[in-house]
């Protein structure tokens, strides 16, 4: 059987780590929870269930992530000449990333993994639960931010925070961390809401696209392919 351990090794590369799990301390070998910390993987932080399989879930039950940024974003924002970013503002932009999220994940798990995204709660569903924290948005295109045509060589950063769930148990299998940055462009380009638009899709993209191929290699191993 395809072990957790294997679906983080074989298939996610992350370079960095955040806040959340201590970064620049020593992490702790198990949590309180009773996740043990994964070693030799590329991961900032893996932490997971000792001998969990994944492989029995056929569907998936996704939670709209919680959304939040950086400390001080606003203020930071708003200390720039030409910008003005409202609280309002920041609502929506955290709305628009959440569906952007959800539409995404659904789609690179039912079009391109073949898994089910259900509404209710069943024996073989795995529930994955996001947030995304540290949201970074350099150029916010905002109705009264006259700085939103700047010229930049990146739209932002945003960190993925991940839980996967037993459905039954409520049992925590595994979470993970990533902090991703919009590398999309080599040269600086002038920013606006598509801009942004398609660089979080993108962001979001290649984590979805992790996850569906961590499943597929869990579920293949179990079938012998």
């Amino acid at each position: 059987m395809k072990t957790v351990q294997h679906f983080f090794v074989l298939v996610l590369c992350i370079t960095t780590s955040i806040s959340g799990f201590a970064s620049g301390a020593t992490p702790p070998e198990v949590t309180t929870d009773g996740l043990h910390l994964l070693k030799g993987t590329k991961m900032a932080r893996v932490y997971a269930k000792p001998g969990v399989d994944l492989s029995g879930y056929n569907s998936i039950y996704l939670v709209e992530p919680q959304v939040s940024f950086t400390k001080n974003w606003q203020r930071s924002q708003n200390n720039i000449p030409g910008n003005t970013v409202t609280k309002d503002d920041m609502q929506q932009m955290k709305s628009e990333l959440a569906a952007l999220f959800m539409s995404v994940f659904k789609q690179e798990l039912q079009e391109k993994g073949g898994y089910t995204v259900v509404d209710e709660i069943a024996e073989d569903v795995l529930i994955l639960r996001p947030a995304i924290v540290d949201l970074n948005v350099v150029s916010p295109a905002t109705p009264r931010n006259r700085n939103s045509r700047s010229v930049i060589a990146s739209a932002g950063s945003m960190t993925l925070y991940m839980e996967l769930i037993d459905s039954v148990t409520g049992d925590k299998l595994v979470k993970a961390i990533d902090n991703k940055y919009d590398r999309s462009h080599p040269n600086p380009i002038r920013s606006d809401k598509n801009r942004n638009e398609a660089a979080a899709r993108e962001l979001l993209g290649e984590w979805a696209e992790l996850l569906r191929m961590g499943l597929d290699e869990a579920r293949a191993a179990v079938n012998g392919n």
